[in-house]
């Protein structure tokens, strides 16, 4: 995951209910790669680390399970020979951290070889960012109080604003800016230009600033090199094609992909791409508007995802767009409409439109419309079997 979305205290997490449950903390072992001390290692420094640990506790060797917590490995080089090969001769588990490339699913699954199980961390869920904050959970939402909705979507409306980084969490709205535009600054500076030696600054922060203010908005590598041009700032199309790799690499963007069953339409076709959390939203849109309609949509992507959704954008034949295909773990599929507001007949026109388009090509799917609290049914979208949820 990103940087600052929680690893590290997961990896806290893990050690803590493995204590609980009565491992010696002796056999739980965390080396952080962050730390200074331990800056410039390389895949034979990792050796030493196993060996001396087993200096100092030679009964475990070959007889009791270690388990090695290894936070941000991808900053040592030739990490993965050096995992698979004492997963093969040695009696350990191992849990890896890192917020790069070299930890995404196809690295990990390369390197692994099919032994490893992937887990991503994303900003707090808006149930997550209410726990944090005290609340207490519904257990069912056809159960509250007028208060309990009340407080509810006040803290929704909140969640949008802010998102879901824990250090975010209930900070003043200045030092909530400065904190989410450090964390930027430092996945523009380590993750993109130092880790893979990029001198192009001025390009990757132009286009960090564009793709970060306009949630769901399309990406086109040709029109950000013609607006990188009308400024003076050097850069080519290949060139801006691998920034935004880099970017989706170091979890800082998503892009979702048209749906599609032929590789030419997914190249013709813009990637609509939206920040790994709606607080980032108003760090770099320059309006001054409030726009809870992107943060809204944004907010149903990265939920989406952390419920293990495969998400694209749908065209219909008839040239409507749905905003996201969801096809979950257990079969389930969705076609999904976000509108944060439904009092314009236009737009409920147009949002009922796309949906029932879409729904010929995929007859299974559930139809949903996510506003941000409508509660009065629309009786035109359920006639047409289209539900209408507060998001």
């Amino acid at each position: 995951g990103m940087r600052r979305t929680g690893k590290t205290s997961f990896l806290m997490q893990q050690i803590a209910e493995a204590r609980a449950s009565g491992t010696p903390a002796d056999r739980l072992v965390y080396f952080s790669f962050e730390d200074e001390r331990l800056a410039g290692l390389q895949a034979d420094d990792l050796s030493f680390v196993l060996e001396e640990y087993y200096r100092q506790r030679p009964e475990y060797r070959g007889r009791e399970e270690v388990t090695f917590f290894f936070d941000e490995i991808q900053l040592v080089d030739g990490w993965e020979c050096f995992a698979r090969r004492i997963l093969d001769s040695e009696k350990v588990d191992l849990f890896l951290s890192g917020s790069s490339a070299r930890l995404l699913s196809r690295e990990v699954a390369t390197s692994m070889r099919g032994r490893a199980v992937e887990a991503i961390v994303y900003p707090f869920g808006f149930d997550e960012a209410l726990s944090h904050a005290g609340s207490e959970i519904p257990e069912d939402s056809a159960f509250l109080s007028a208060r309990q909705r009340s407080h509810l979507e006040k803290a929704f409306r909140e969640y949008l604003v802010a998102g879901g980084f824990p250090e975010a969490q209930r900070l003043e709205p200045r030092d909530r800016r400065l904190l989410l535009q450090g964390y930027v600054d430092v996945v523009i500076l380590r993750d993109i230009a130092e880790r893979h030696q990029l001198t192009n600054l001025p390009a990757i922060r132009w286009m960090v600033r564009q793709l970060l203010a306009n949630a769901g908005g399309p990406f086109s590598a040709n029109r950000f090199h013609r607006d990188l041009e009308s400024q003076k700032i050097r850069s080519s199309v290949n060139g801006l094609l691998e920034i935004y790799g880099h970017l989706e690499d170091a979890f800082l963007i998503h892009g979702v992909r048209i749906e599609a069953g032929s590789e030419r339409k997914r190249q013709v076709n813009p990637v609509k791409t939206y920040p790994v959390d709606p607080g980032l939203i108003p760090v770099f849109d320059r309006t001054g508007r409030e726009n809870l309609g992107h943060a809204l949509e944004n907010a149903v992507l990265v939920e989406l995802l952390r419920r293990g959704a495969e998400v694209t954008w749908v065209k219909t034949s008839k040239g409507f767009e749905v905003d996201f295909l969801a096809r979950f773990p257990g079969g389930e599929t969705e076609l999904i409409q976000v509108a944060a507001l439904l009092t314009d007949p236009a737009t409920v026109e147009r949002e009922l439109r796309a949906l029932l388009d879409a729904r010929s090509d995929f007859k299974d799917a559930r139809l949903r419309l996510l506003t941000l609290n409508q509660e009065r049914g629309l009786p035109v979208a359920e006639d047409a079997g289209i539900e209408v949820t507060p998001a």
